[in-house]
Order: C-alpha cells, then structure tokens, then sequence
C-alpha cells in the first residue's frame, strides 16, 4: 500500500470499554447530582452520546421510562443464542434421521 493509499483510509476506531462502577458514578452525577449530561461526559473524557446512552438505560432500569431493563436485555440475548444452539441441534437431528433412513432402506 502506497503512502498516498494510507492518508486516504478514514483512521480506525477503537472501541473504548468502560468499568460499571465508572458507569454507575457517572450516571450518578447525571440523575443523583442534577448535573448535565454534556458538562458530566466532557470532564470525564467521554462522549455526551455514551454517557447519554447509559442514563437512558439507567432510568429504564429504575423504573423512570418504558423499555427492556439491563437483566431483561441480558436475559434475551441468552435465549437467543440457546434458540440458535436448539434450531442447530434440530437441523443436526433431521440430517441425521434422514441418513438412518436411507442406510436402513437399502
């Protein structure tokens, strides 16, 4: 790759992970404090969008607004990967009755 290729390619995005204790003091300041998202999320380095983020699920979570809690959101992605792992044992199973089938039919 050329010098003139590199300048050209938009600079990759690390996606920053954040302890939830970092998160729950940072909400904390927003919704226990009164203090403003943007103000909140500039002094500690992130973005207004993030820490809105994490308010929003926050007051889900307490019951504030309508939507799915944070163990609601959890629970859902663990019956999606088991109905994934269960339609995968099926398909496994019809293949395999289906050999058994033909092997015996012969």
């Amino acid at each position: 790759m050329s010098v003139m290729e590199m300048e050209q390619q938009p600079p990759v995005r690390v996606r920053r992970s954040f302890a939830e204790e970092f998160k729950r003091d940072a909400v904390s300041l927003v919704l226990d404090e009164g203090r403003r998202i943007v103000d909140v999320a500039s002094s500690l380095g992130i973005g207004d969008g993030t820490l809105g983020n994490w308010v929003r699920q926050a007051r889900t979570d307490r019951g504030e607004r309508e939507g799915l809690t944070t163990s609601e959101k959890a629970e859902l992605a663990q019956l999606r990967r088991e109905v994934t792992r269960l339609r995968m044992e099926r398909d496994l199973l019809k293949r395999a009755t289906a050999f058994w089938v033909k092997e015996s039919g012969q």
